[in-house]
């Protein structure tokens, strides 16, 4: 368990839900360097899930509002920060969420794909204050390269079981590049973006954890489910017992003029 700054991050799932730090710490670095926060300052986070992404703003001191359309995960995140009173944690969806010219920093991660795009964005767009910053960053994982033979038995497995997830692409630059530009269509300025990388191996009953977090495999059927991950551990331990997770992770910028 790793205490962060006097919170606990914890794989707790019954408790928790899956409360662990899913992103770079050099994000945040680079995040909190480009927007300046202090107490004054005013944020509003969209889709908390388990507050992964939550506590680094919080840390700052600012008012910060994070939502989520799930009421069982926002109380659960509620509950874990419960020793942040200038954190409020609400049950709403963004598209109903209130407010005009009141933020300094609205942020997102892994969600903001979930809203419509010209919704999304045009409401961004009115809720920060002028010389505001909106953010998204979203993680996506590729295959385990250098385990070829592993790869391609997974995606013949996934094929079976969940079809929808389909061949895994790689992010890239380009990718990166055309969805920082999205918000040029919608009135902000001074784009940029990022991209981080990061590889994790996992043993297979770490990766059915790790994928116990994931929307897509828990939408599955409950049998289905618990048949599809005894499936998986059977295949990762007959190609070595290991599997290497590829992540990208990208950022993008945006201000409101």
């Amino acid at each position: 368990m790793t205490t962060v700054k006097g919170m606990e991050w914890t794989n707790d799932t019954e408790k928790y839900g899956a409360l662990i730090p899913d992103y770079p710490a050099e994000l945040y670095a680079d995040l909190l360097d480009k927007v300046q926060l202090t107490e004054e300052s005013r944020a509003l986070e969209i889709g908390i899930g388990y507050a992964q992404a939550t506590l680094p703003i919080a840390l700052t001191g600012c008012a910060l509002t994070a939502i989520d359309a799930d009421g069982a995960v926002a109380a659960a995140s509620k509950e874990a920060l419960a020793a942040y009173p200038n954190v409020t944690v609400q049950t709403a969806k963004f598209e109903e969420t209130e407010g005009e010219g009141v933020y300094d920093l609205i942020y997102s991660g892994t969600t903001f794909h979930e809203i419509p795009q010209a919704i999304g964005y045009e409401k961004a767009f009115a809720m920060l204050k002028s010389g505001g910053t909106f953010v998204r960053f979203a993680k996506h994982a590729y295959k385990d390269v250098p385990r070829v033979k592993l790869a391609a038995a997974l995606q013949t497995l996934y094929a079976i079981y969940l079809p929808k997830v389909g061949t895994p692409r790689p992010f890239t630059e380009a990718r990166t590049k055309a969805r920082a530009e999205l918000a040029l269509k919608y009135g902000f300025t001074d784009i940029s973006y990022k991209r981080y990388f990061r590889a994790t191996t996992y043993t297979a009953e770490e990766y059915v954890a790790y994928l116990s977090k994931d929307e897509d495999h828990m939408s599955m059927e409950e049998n289905k489910r618990k048949h599809f991950f005894g499936e998986l551990v059977k295949l990762i331990n007959r190609f070595g017992g290991k599997i290497t997770v590829y992540d990208t992770i990208d950022i993008e910028y945006a201000k409101k003029p």
